[in-house]
């Protein structure tokens, strides 16, 4: 399974999220938001008009990390993503 993780290096919740992803063995694409502008532009788009983030707008949130599983499904819960591995 390849699961492609949108988020940041500055993000200690990145950070772990990765860290657990690699011990289970799941291969990981990392986008990360703080090093790339065209990643970034394209996850707020994103963001901006997923109903998976209307709480993360509405408390002021990044919505980082995320999830995306290979047929394009997202999901912001790690424990989701490790439960399908």
């Amino acid at each position: 399974m390849n699961i492609t993780v949108i988020g940041s290096h500055l993000c200690p919740d990145t950070l772990l999220a990765l860290c657990k992803l690699r011990e289970a063995g799941i291969d990981v694409d990392f986008k990360n938001l703080s090093a790339s502008l065209p990643d970034l532009k394209a996850y707020l788009s994103v963001r901006e008009s997923d109903p998976l983030y209307e709480a993360v707008r509405k408390n002021g949130g990044i919505g980082i990390p995320c999830f995306v599983f290979e047929d394009g499904r997202r999901t912001l819960n790690l424990d989701e993503v490790l439960s399908v591995h």
